[in-house]
């Protein structure tokens, strides 16, 4: 090796070293990764920031928009209501997700379909208790998996069929990678749905917070309406959609009358349901019942027009809010303030929250204009609580973020449009159309992800700038060339694998194929295996975050670290490495 490809190969050893170290964070890791290839020189300084003009960050990023956006939606909560609604079980969880993102990830982007699922897991997640980590890595293996099913189910499968074209004059066809490519899909699913305990338990690095100022006992007033979907339906149809997050504690109608919530209780248009549990338990049980959390308080144009926002605050000391209800105040009338529900420690609230007087301590959940909710916090004392993603009363698009979504993966399905301007397209419509307010959008994208991949990616391109991805493809065609041909088919899908993290998923399949068809040619086999082997190699990387975007895109939201990927990915590569070389020779023989 010359001393560029040494120190640049040095670099990326000690990166790798530092990430599993996991002292320091990603993004910090990969921003002096890029300052010592930088100082060493195997990164030229003209080339230093080009990573962040990659196509990788620009998928990355928008997809993740345009998951908060279908999350914000409500479309998930209703899919899930209505096709699982009693699936409380983490493996049976677990194993919905993953047949759901392999499936989708044979026909679209892998990326579209798991973006699509990301909101779903974490509604597991909160039915089952469990950390949203225990499904996101899982599910983004098996993205990865299903997309090796068909032609168009990942890059790779693509490059590899344009080569084989070039090399003996006949592509692949769509379902040549099926027999294979569904094998290992389904073997490594049931690893995945058997030992995700192998994964330990992890929260987002921003979510300690959000979590000690979880609030489990809001106090709402909602309002049944002609559309609401539970209108002439009982109090039991309404608990079902509630699963068990959120009870009906009272029902009010016309006069004052109030009413039990037996099961069989019917409800009417007009009444008004007592509400008690989380903010998200009442978010989505409003969204999905069809409910008005604002009764006949109706926002003025101009505020409709701004951004309206929910904010929860503490009663302080000296506010002068203490010994009133928000009806004595007219709260909505003088300040155009609704005033969603109410919690108080160690009460249980069964009041229309607008009859409950004030009491030090009290947290209040609010609505109104973005512009003056300060001002109405300052003046009245209230401590804002730290910034959360409340949705109740908030608008809801329904089925635009899907509909977006879609409109994304069929344009790159059909070739219309590559998939970073698809995606950047889309999370662009998200915000255009309000799915996602501005002023969350930046805390969606997830700066750290990103700042991570803009970082490495001049740092691992240096290992082919340098040379040093040929003389490590000439090291392996010596040792490859003594072996028999399950061992150079076992060595070939191995390197891919390994080689994957560092090259995009299609520069892998560039720099491997040709070595593969060599080395079929110098043994005397056919290349069909050898090929098929790189593509599989390419499109299984599951030792780190960073060689393919699904990886990453999980990474912030699971709060994994850099060292959980191999935990499950180790054990998950050597699975494939052994189903898929038999399976490969049964396939596609050799001679």
């Amino acid at each position: 090796m010359t001393w560029p490809q040494t120190l640049s190969v040095a670099v990326i050893v000690l990166m790798m070293a530092t990430f599993i170290w996991g002292r320091f964070r990603y993004d910090l890791v990969a921003a002096l990764s890029l300052l010592a290839a930088l100082a060493v020189g195997v990164v030229p300084l003209d080339k230093a920031f080009s990573g962040f003009s990659d196509d990788i960050v620009i998928i990355v990023g928008s997809a993740l928009l345009v998951s908060a956006g279908v999350a914000r939606s409500g479309i998930m909560e209703l899919a899930i209501q209505r096709f699982a609604p009693n699936l409380s079980s983490v493996r049976a969880q677990l194993a919905l997700l993953v047949i759901v993102v392999a499936l989708l990830s044979a026909f679209v982007k892998n990326i579209g379909a798991l973006a699509i699922m990301i909101p779903i897991a974490f509604q597991f997640a909160r039915r089952s208790g469990a950390s949203p980590s225990v499904f996101l890595m899982p599910m983004a293996f098996a993205a990865l998996l299903g997309g090796l099913m068909t032609q168009i189910g990942t890059s790779p499968n693509i490059v590899v069929s344009r080569l084989r074209e070039e090399i003996t004059g006949e592509s692949f066809t769509m379902f040549d990678f099926t027999p294979v490519g569904l094998s290992l899909t389904a073997v490594g699913m049931a690893f995945l749905v058997l030992f995700y305990w192998i994964l330990p338990d992890r929260t987002r690095q921003d979510a300690s917070v959000h979590h000690a100022l979880d609030i489990k006992n809001y106090v709402a007033e909602a309002k049944v309406t002609d559309g609401s979907a539970v209108a002439g339906k009982t109090v039991g149809d309404l608990l079902k959609i509630a699963a068990g997050e959120a009870v009906i504690t009272s029902i009010v109608r016309d006069g004052g009358l109030r009413i039990t919530p037996f099961p069989d209780a019917v409800l009417r248009s007009g009444d008004r349901l007592i509400i008690e549990g989380d903010p998200q338990a009442l978010d989505r049980l409003v969204a999905q019942a069809k409910l008005n959390i604002t009764g006949d308080r109706t926002l003025s144009s101009a505020d409709r027009a701004a951004e309206i926002m929910a904010i929860e605050a503490v009663i302080g000391e000296g506010s002068s809010l203490l010994g009133w209800s928000a009806q004595d105040l007219l709260l909505y009338h003088r300040f155009n303030i609704n005033l969603l529900a109410v919690s108080r420690r160690g009460e249980r609230l069964d009041r229309d929250p607008g009859t409950i007087v004030f009491r030090l301590g009290d947290v209040i959940l609010l609505q109104g204009n973005q512009a003056d909710l300060p001002d109405f916090l300052r003046e009245f004392h209230l401590l804002p609580l730290a910034e959360r993603p409340l949705l109740i009363g908030s608008a809801r698009r329904g089925a635009v973020p899907v509909a977006i979504l879609v409109a994304a993966m069929g344009t790159t399905a059909l070739g219309l449009l590559p998939v970073p301007v698809a995606f950047f397209a889309a999370a662009v419509a998200m915000l255009l159309f309000r799915v996602v307010p501005l002023r969350e959008a930046y805390g969606a994208v997830d700066g750290p992800i990103l700042v991570m991949l803009a970082a490495l990616i001049p740092v691992s391109d240096s290992l082919r700038t340098t040379g040093a991805t040929d003389v490590l493809a000439a090291v392996l065609a010596d040792v490859a060339a003594g072996l028999p041909a399950y061992g150079a088919l076992a060595l070939i899908l191995v390197t891919a694998m390994a080689v994957t993290p560092f090259l995009n998923n299609a520069a892998t399949v560039l720099v491997m194929a040709p070595i593969a068809a060599g080395f079929a040619s110098g043994l005397g086999f056919r290349p069909e295996a050898f090929l098929m082997a790189v593509a599989i190699g390419a499109g299984c990387d599951f030792l780190t975050p960073i060689g393919h975007q699904c990886n990453t895109l999980v990474m912030g939201p699971g709060g994994y670290r850099f060292s959980d990927y191999p935990r499950l990915g180790l054990p998950l590569s050597v699975i494939v490495v052994l189903a898929a070389v038999p399976l490969l020779m049964l396939v596609w023989p050799v001679r």
